[in-house]
């Protein structure tokens, strides 16, 4: 039985030593949800995809996570950082680089910088987007 123990250990040891270390990071949006929207229309972007964490109010949360407002934002003052988040994601939020065509990103980024208490009126336009959009990150393994 001593015998059977101590092999039967050995073994779950090496098949634990063995398995690949993951970091923890969100996920592409598109690997969870699919493909969320075909609308190009920034509003309804932003209910379809951003409101579900951000609040409909864009004032954000805080529960197992803090979901940060976007909501007076003074963060969304350059567009390039709404711009890059979106796409790229950073820590507990997803990129959507793989979700949203440049189109859809300058949008819902506009959407947001207008309204929520933003007043930035310089509108993003898809070739902003072009310009920041990078490879999607990809997890280390």
């Amino acid at each position: 039985m001593r015998i059977f123990l101590s092999t039967t250990a050995a073994i779950l040891f090496a098949t634990l030593a063995a398995a690949p270390v993951q970091r923890a990071l969100a996920d592409t949006a598109a690997n969870v949800a699919g493909a969320a929207t075909t609308s190009t229309d920034g509003a309804v972007i932003y209910q379809q995809v951003c409101q579900g964490c951000h609040m409909a109010n864009a004032k954000g949360g805080v529960g197992a996570g803090t979901i940060p407002a976007l909501a007076g934002n003074p963060k969304l003052k350059a567009s390039g950082y709404p711009v890059y988040m979106v796409l790229n994601g950073n820590g507990g939020m997803p990129w959507f680089s793989s979700m949203l065509s440049d189109a859809q990103v300058a949008a819902v980024v506009t959407y947001v910088r207008s309204n929520f208490g933003n007043h930035y009126a310089d509108a993003v336009k898809p070739e902003d987007v072009a310009a920041v959009r990078g490879p999607n990150p990809t997890m280390e393994r």
